[in-house]
């Protein structure tokens, strides 16, 4: 019988929360990186043993940890059995997973600076991981999206890492600001069906894509409305919370912006609103069911500056169709003095049949769904805030 594990990164640690395909009891395992951020965990499609994790601190810098048994071990790679992890230069020091930058001059820009609006400018800065995304194909291959926004990618298991410089070097670049979290490049989708093609989201400059592997990007704005922007239809600017595909259909492309759920078929070439009836259309997450390319999930929040549901009640919507007309799915979660949030890689779902469907809150509960989102339970409360989830299936 197949198994699944859900990966939860969280304010002051990483758990893993294993099941059979039952998905009806299920066990802990953690801390692992006790008081460290873990922005985000995510296993390898190629490899069900290799996981990695984004490990931040405030005073230690960032590290990338690796496991090689389904995360019963970890191991910083490069760093000699023994030593005290370390950071590399910049994005850490030493020489244990190393982070190499691309300095040289872009389309007309150092690399090293962004200009605001105002025609100031101010130095790119390292700050974090917010998002490992490893390859279908090769498990020491993988990506990683940083803030400030910038892709790095290695291909020696999270011993080394490289900018791909083309994406921070593109000419919409002195355009991009920082959303209220920060300028993280915080989404990552690779195209099954085409090698050299990844989408990628910015907060706040919007979504790009590669057609070439990542050595020229372009962006993928057309029908994005941000109104609260001075132009709310600028090229670049647009505050994209989470964006997300079905490997069936690659092309077809669901978001969730800062305000209004979105949906493209074309690649990004261009989007339409799918918000429909939704209570709200404000948002973090969005995820698209394994076996339904038309059947999308989200979580409405009150707004931008009420970081928490309607009526206090916490729901998953879900939409069959593609947007558009969407139902609250309530059974298990809780419908009264409810005041958490779900950020934007905080839910997940898996490859089995049925369809699991995982949120993780601000207030440190995952609850999951073994049925498609009909009815939930809680598989662990009294985590620390939940900062992402991804679930790994297992054969």
């Amino acid at each position: 019988m197949s198994s699944v594990r859900v990966l939860v990164g969280t304010k002051k640690g990483a758990f893993i929360l294993s099941s059979d395909g039952r998905r009806q009891k299920w066990q802990v395992s953690g801390p692992h990186f006790a008081g460290w951020e873990i922005y985000h965990m995510k296993g390898s499609p190629a490899d069900p043993n290799r996981i990695y994790a984004s490990q931040t601190s405030g005073w230690f810098g960032q590290i990338i940890q690796r496991s090689n048994d389904g995360g019963k071990s970890w191991e910083q790679p490069g760093t000699p059995p023994g030593e005290p992890t370390t950071t590399p230069e910049g994005f850490p020091k030493g020489e244990s997973n190393k982070f190499v930058y691309d300095t040289s001059p872009g389309t007309g820009r150092p690399l090293t600076t962004h200009q605001l609006f105002d025609g100031t400018q101010h130095p790119w800065e390292f700050k974090r991981v917010w998002h490992i995304e490893p390859s279908l194909s090769d498990p020491d291959v993988a990506y990683a999206g940083v803030e400030d926004a910038a892709i790095f990618r290695t291909t020696d298991g999270a011993r080394t890492w490289h900018e791909q410089p083309g994406l921070r070097g593109h000419e919409s670049g002195p355009k991009w600001q920082p959303g209220a979290g920060g300028m993280g490049l915080h989404t990552i989708l690779l195209d099954p069906k085409n090698a050299g093609r990844m989408f990628v989201a910015i907060s706040a400059a919007g979504c790009f894509r590669t057609d070439d592997g990542g050595a020229s990007w372009r962006p993928i704005n057309r029908g994005l409305v941000s109104t609260y922007l001075p132009e709310p239809t600028p090229e670049v600017g647009h505050c994209v919370h989470r964006i997300a595909m079905h490997p069936s259909r690659p092309n077809t492309l669901f978001m969730q912006l800062h305000w209004n759920v979105m949906r493209s078929d074309d690649a990004g070439e261009s989007w339409r609103k799918v918000s429909g009836n939704l209570p709200s259309d404000f948002g973090f997450p969005i995820a698209v069911h394994a076996h339904e390319p038309e059947t999308i999930f989200v979580v409405p929040i009150l707004s931008d500056s009420l970081h928490y549901p309607p009526e206090g009640k916490l729901r998953v919507y879900r939409s069959r169709v593609g947007g558009n007309e969407w139902e609250p799915l309530t059974r298990g979660l809780p419908q009264s003095d409810c005041y958490v949030n779900v950020l934007r890689s905080a839910m997940s779902t898996d490859r089995l049949d049925p369809c699991g469907v995982y949120v993780g809150t601000t207030g440190g509960q995952v609850y999951a769904s073994a049925d498609g989102g009909d009815t939930w339970s809680p598989i662990v409360r009294d985590l620390p805030a939940v900062l992402s989830v991804e679930a790994q299936t297992l054969a």
